[in-house]
């Protein structure tokens, strides 16, 4: 209690003293572990308790025209005082973009803004516990929505009544702005960078812009971060991607089946909501509507080019667009974080959308830790923050992202830069903080990568095509095991990713892939003797065969319970005829095997397979850290496809014929999983 009365009350003083000059206001108390110890209470009791300002004050659908005519909408949201006006001191200001329409932001911040009854329910959210029943999931997305991700997808009011004003734009093609909708390219990205530059000249801003937001409005604040706009002092992305391809689009180039459709129908339905109150007051915005019916279908009529063109050129040219590495949308889709210089605190989740993103753009930012900082919890994408909140667990994602606002938009000296700087949920294990993770982390954390070799030998522990074994040593296996595309995939961990999450919402498919298993080829290890961490990147490097131009490879890694429960760790992907790495992109284990062998994933690279002749494949699986208890087992999954994550366009669906795919073991040349281990395996 001490703690938390102290913080409110440095955080007010430091509010009314430094709103505008970004000056250290005090001294904090160091962070400890994951929680913070009592600076992460001090930083909860900041967010909870009374603030500066007792209202908000909203300016509606304020017009910002970009450099070339367009105009965006947005909404700005202000610290007001008791009689709701608007306060007239400049504050620091949070820029949040977004394709989802402000409206639903404002009806999100609306339904969850009635005094009393909204906190209420928020805190009802935050502590619900469904865990042990099949709707776990349901309560893990109740736990995030109390834990601050609805909040930061809306609006923070109580952020805005410390002394910050937010302004939440719908990007060009969406909500009430005119234009195309650029889908995170080149032109949209120079209109983040112009409405930040627009936001810290206004007379409510003290020139100090921070961004924040979820998934796409994560993506784009990252995108302009690494643009270096002159105002822009600090960004929190929640769940961000870099490498839109490999992340969501068209992963090892398997194109998005799953969640492409879902997100692209949302974003063309709510585009065209009408501004129903310029209807009403006889100013209605005819230049959104002749701008909508410019482009009807936002993307979607490429979507359906992908899987009705039946040769590479009768695609429609923009599909050849985003799986080509040469062209510009590909270019202004592959973020650069080593860009990035403004403080940057990541959340993500080991089985998000942007998995493989999100802790290499931790790394990439060339900043001390401290001043970036990554946070990864066991969660999905529309689970972010369920699993904070707890005893030993970090606080909350509002409640970061206000300590980490106050730290660099206003100066105070909260301890949030000591924090972490990696703060992760172990899969199997329970949270920690760590100076890095991956190529980041320091020698003390390290891990040691091993080869496990794939061999036929029975394991004895699973219902598969083939259960075989993952050896320490290199073995004389010399089998041909053959897998079939199927559908056994629809009911797995990669459905569930690719659904964002909405599949984990009941406990069926998502947290145990025997039903996925039982059209893959299996590998199992022996039980571990000690309890082993698993941290960083893994790659799996196989010698296939195809029967034709063409396959589609599918990799899991998981843990294997004493019940037989099989957990996805990690997963990847990759169209043999898309196998060719980029070196200059990629990394190796000191003995040169790949850590992180990131293929072109471009259409001027492909090598199509020659039917019969063996093909060295290296695929790339996101980052993890995990625990494997003592009497677990490590498995390598192997599939011939991953409907409905992934499914390849139609030219490349022909080529593979859907025909079996071969995994030929040879000694001369191994198959096996380049694995980040430490600890003890016994193996």
């Amino acid at each position: 209690m001490k703690h938390a009365l102290r913080a409110t009350v440095f955080t007010t003083a430091a509010a009314l003293l430094v709103p505008i000059s970004g000056l250290a206001a005090h001294a904090a108390e160091l962070p400890v572990g994951p929680d913070g110890g009592a600076a992460g209470a001090a930083w909860t009791a900041a967010e909870d308790g009374p603030q500066q300002y007792p209202n908000v004050a909203i300016d509606w659908d304020v017009p910002i025209t970009m450099s070339d005519g367009t105009v965006l909408k947005a909404n700005v949201y202000h610290p007001a005082d008791a009689a709701g006006r608007a306060v007239t001191d400049p504050t620091p200001t949070v820029v949040n973009l977004t394709p989802y329409t402000k409206l639903v932001s404002n009806i999100a911040d609306s339904a969850f803004s009635i005094p009393g009854l909204s906190d209420a329910l928020l805190d009802v959210f935050r502590n619900i516990r469904l865990d042990g029943t099949p709707l776990t999931g349901f309560g893990e997305l109740l736990n995030a929505a109390g834990n601050g991700e609805l909040r930061n997808f809306s609006v923070d009011r109580q952020l805005i009544k410390s002394g910050y004003t937010q302004v939440v734009v719908d990007v060009r093609g969406t909500g009430f702005s005119q234009g195309e909708w650029d889908m995170l390219r080149g032109r949209e990205q120079q209109d983040t960078v112009e409405v930040i530059d627009w936001a810290s000249k206004q007379g409510f801003s003290n020139g100090r812009i921070g961004m924040n937001g979820l998934s796409y409005s994560a993506i784009n604040q990252v995108q302009a971060a690494e643009k270096q706009p002159p105002a822009l002092k600090a960004i929190f992305p929640i769940v961000p991607g870099s490498d839109l391809i490999d992340d969501v689009l068209a992963p090892g180039g398997g194109f998005g089946f799953n969640f492409i459709p879902l997100w692209l129908g949302a974003i063309n339905g709510l585009k065209w909501v009408p501004d129903l109150a310029s209807i009403a007051a006889g100013t209605f915005d005819f230049k959104w509507l002749q701008d909508r019916g410019n482009d009807p279908f936002g993307y979607l009529d490429v979507l359906m080019s992908a899987y009705t063109s039946t040769t590479m050129e009768s695609l429609d040219p923009r599909v050849k667009d985003m799986l080509n590495g040469l062209t510009q949308d590909r270019k202004d889709w592959l973020g650069d974080p080593s860009q990035i210089r403004v403080p940057t605190f990541v959340t993500g989740g080991w089985h998000d959308l942007f998995t493989y993103s999100e802790s290499k753009i931790y790394n990439q930012i060339p900043l001390p830790p401290g001043q970036k900082q990554l946070l990864m919890g066991n969660t999905y994408h529309v689970t972010s923050g369920a699993d904070v909140n707890r005893v030993g667990a970090p606080p909350r994602l509002d409640v970061l992202q206000r300590a980490w606002f106050d730290k660099w938009l206003k100066g105070i000296d909260n301890g949030i830069d000591s924090y972490g700087p990696v703060t992760v949920k172990e899969q199997g294990g329970g949270w920690n903080t760590q100076g890095g993770f991956g190529s980041t982390a320091p020698v003390s954390e390290a891990a040691d990568y091993r080869r496990m070799y794939l061999s036929a030998q029975p394991s004895g522990t699973a219902n598969s095509v083939h259960d075989g074994s993952l050896t320490a040593a290199a073995n004389g296996d010399t089998d041909r095991l053959t897998v079939a595309p199927g559908l056994s995939t629809v009911c797995s961990n990669d459905a569930a990713q690719a659904t964002a999450g909405i599949l984990n919402l009941i406990d069926v498919c998502a947290k145990d892939s025997r039903i996925a298993e039982t059209n893959a080829l299996t590998f199992t290890s022996a039980p571990v003797a000690e309890a082993t961490t698993i941290t960083g990147p893994v790659a799996v490097h196989l010698n296939t065969i195809q029967d034709a131009a063409d396959g589609y490879w599918t990799v899991t890694v998981n843990d294997v319970a004493p019940d037989g429960t099989s957990t996805v760790l990690t997963s990847g992907e990759l169209m043999a005829s898309l196998r060719q790495v980029d070196d200059a992109n990629s990394t190796r284990s000191a003995n040169g095997d790949y850590t992180d062998p990131r293929a072109f994933t471009s259409l001027d690279k492909r090598q199509e397979t020659v039917p019969g002749e063996a093909t060295t494949l290296d695929i790339a699986l996101g980052g993890t850290q995990a625990v494997l208890q003592p009497g677990h087992r490590l498995r390598v999954d192997v599939f011939a496809g991953n409907f409905p994550k992934g499914l390849p366009i139609l030219p490349m669906l022909i080529d593979t014929g859907l025909k079996p795919e071969h995994l030929q073991l040879d000694p001369d040349r191994p198959s096996f999983v380049n694995i980040p281990v430490r600890g003890n395996t016994g193996w």
